[in-house]
Formats: C-alpha cells, sequence, structure tokens
C-alpha cells in the first residue's frame, strides 16, 4: 500500500483529486459572490416583474412569489440549495418548478435559466471549439517555424503577420470579412445560425467566417508564444545532448522541444477556450448569432438579474472548468507538477 501511495500514479491521482475539489469550492465560492453582488443591488427584481401599473399589494405578492421578501441570507440559502437540489417558486397551481442544476428563472421569459442556457449554448460552442481548433493549429505552426527559422524573412514576416493579428480589433475585422466574403464575394453566409443537427453542410457554412475571423486573431498570440518557448527549449541542454547523439531534427522539435514548449500554451489555450465558451459576445453580435453573449448581453439589457447570475456563473464555472483540465493534462504530460501536492 506504501509502494502504491508514493508511486507516480497514486500522486497523479491525488493531484487530480485536489484539484478537482478546490475548483468545486471555487464554483460555489463564486456563485455566493455574484449572488451578493447582483442580488443585492438597488433594482428590485419584484419591481422589474410587476410590471406597470403596479400597487403595493401586487408587488408584495410578486416579491412572495420570487421569494425576494426574504432576508438577503435566506435568499442566498435557497439559490445555493436550487442548483443541487432544484426550487420551487410560489406554491399551489400556480407554483413554477425549477429543476436541479436551477441557475435562477427568469419571470420576464417564464423559462428556468439552465434553460436559456442549454438553448444557447450550441451556438456558442459551435463558434468557440471550431475557432479554438483553427488558431491553436496555426498559431502553435507558426510559432514553430518561426522558431526554427529564426532570423530569416520567415520569422521576420510572421512576426509582422502576428503583430498586424494582435492590434486589429475583432469588431472590425468581423465586419470587413463580412463586407469582402458575404457581400463582395458571396462565398459565406453574412449572419444567423444552422444547427448541426438540422443540416450539417449549411451549419458548416455558417461557422467558417466567425472561426476564421476568431482563429486569425487569437493565432497570432499563440504565434508569438510558440516562438518564444520553442526558443528557449531549442538552447537547453538536452537538445545539445539529443543532436549530438544523432537524433533526428525533425524527432527534436516536434517531440522533444515542442512537448515542453506546449505546456504554457496549453494553459493559455484551455483560459481562452473557457472563457469563448461562455459567452462570445462581439462574434455573436457581428454575425447576429443568438449564443450566450447575446443572452448576457439581453440580460443586461433587460434587468433580468436572475439570467444575469445564471449565465455569469456558467460562464466563471467553465472557465474554472477549462483550467482543471488543463491542470490535469499538465500532470499527465509533465510529472513533475504532481510533486509537493
Amino acid at each position: 500500500m506504501s509502494t502504491f501511495a508514493s508511486s507516480p500514479l497514486a500522486r497523479t491521482l491525488w493531484y487530480i483529486l485536489k484539484r478537482t475539489v478546490q475548483a468545486l469550492v471555487v464554483i460555489i465560492l463564486i456563485a455566493i459572490a455574484l449572488f451578493l453582488v447582483f442580488y443585492m443591488l438597488p433594482a428590485n427584481p419584484a419591481q422589474l416583474s410587476c410590471g406597470k401599473p403596479c400597487t403595493p399589494e401586487q408587488l408584495q405578492r410578486v416579491s412572495a412569489f420570487m421569494g425576494t421578501d426574504q432576508p438577503w441570507y435566506a435568499q442566498l440559502g435557497a439559490y445555493m440549495l436550487g442548483i443541487f437540489t432544484g426550487r420551487t417558486f410560489g406554491s399551489g397551481a400556480s407554483a413554477v418548478v425549477c429543476s436541479a442544476p436551477c441557475l435562477g428563472y427568469s419571470f420576464r421569459l417564464s423559462t428556468p435559466v439552465t434553460t436559456l442556457i442549454a438553448q444557447r449554448f450550441p451556438v456558442t460552442a459551435s463558434i468557440a471549439i471550431g475557432a479554438a481548433v483553427l488558431w491553436m493549429l496555426v498559431g502553435v505552426s507558426t510559432g514553430v517555424l518561426a522558431a526554427v527559422k529564426r532570423g530569416t524573412w520567415v520569422d521576420r514576416l510572421l512576426n509582422a503577420l502576428s503583430s498586424i493579428g494582435i492590434s486589429s480589433p475583432s469588431y472590425l475585422i468581423g465586419l470587413l470579412a463580412i463586407i469582402v466574403f458575404a457581400i463582395e464575394l458571396p462565398l459565406f453566409p453574412s449572419s444567423g445560425y444552422v444547427a448541426f443537427s438540422t443540416n450539417p453542410l449549411e451549419w458548416l457554412q455558417h461557422m467558417l467566417l466567425p472561426w476564421l475571423v476568431l482563429a486569425l486573431l487569437n493565432a497570432a498570440g499563440y504565434t508569438r508564444i510558440t516562438r518564444a518557448q520553442m526558443v528557449t527549449e531549442l538552447e537547453q541542454d538536452y537538445i545539445r545532448t539529443a543532436r549530438s547523439k544523432g537524433v533526428p531534427e525533425r524527432r527534436i522539435i516536434g517531440v522533444h522541444a515542442l512537448r515542453n514548449a506546449l505546456l504554457p500554451v496549453m494553459t493559455l489555450f484551455g483560459l481562452d477556450l473557457g472563457a469563448l465558451l461562455g459567452g462570445a459576445v462581439l462574434t455573436e453580435k457581428v454575425f447576429s448569432m443568438q449564443g450566450l453573449g447575446m443572452l448576457l448581453l439581453d440580460s443586461v439589457t433587460n434587468l433580468d438579474l436572475q439570467v444575469l447570475v445564471g449565465s455569469t456563473l456558467f460562464a466563471a464555472a467553465l472557465v474554472i472548468i477549462a483550467n482543471l483540465i488543463v491542470d490535469i493534462c499538465y500532470s499527465l504530460l509533465d510529472p513533475r507538477v504532481t510533486l509537493g501536492h
């Protein structure tokens, strides 16, 4: 038993378990903080749902139905409990049931927040995952090429292109892409979304332009980071040792150097993907796609606090989960990170 406990596998499993528990604790703390921040605002959710005219008696009934007539700590307890067990608003025939995980209920839309997120998430996920794969492939490939060709015209050209990509505003690039590739050269649809289950080909046609825009903008940063990491790795002693032993240059670059250079790149990739999955606001706005970003924007415009809290919590949880996955991949690629945990 003691041998297993000190083995690399045991350390890795313990590290994964510890990081998972830490991630859950952070999500719970964020949920509490979001509730306190948004629900302690001067805006009264019951007043917003009561409509006009709203008499004091009507406001009292709406407050009792929504549960906002309770002290803040009772509301917080009900909200947190609802995430794990579900929640019921009101009583009798008019009661509204919000099944677990209940992230709130939009009385303006008469829909649980979880349902709204489930309806919008496929749109955002389609944008984020496709773009992330493209920018990771392009960014890492060009970064490795720039490092291998360091000091040459290839390196200088890629560095110039990455500077343009980093400094370009996403909103402007999106509009220019629509003008050029959807209006002047009608190669792609200019807006809208078609579900993959409805028509895979049309889904791909609607996704390609947002993917290319996001990939162009994000790949620039990954090119620079990958190049810097590869240059550092190629100057290490173990690389010189491998070359002196006659290891093929392709294996040195593609296996030895790239494996270590990818560790910080993966950290950034996980955070960027998690943040984008939480809502690609500008991209969805430019290409008129109703994803999580537009849901969050609409909730701010309409002061729908339930949707605002629930969608923000979901976005934060995605970033934390993405960071957890990166840490797990980190531990598998480099077991040294589990030492001391």
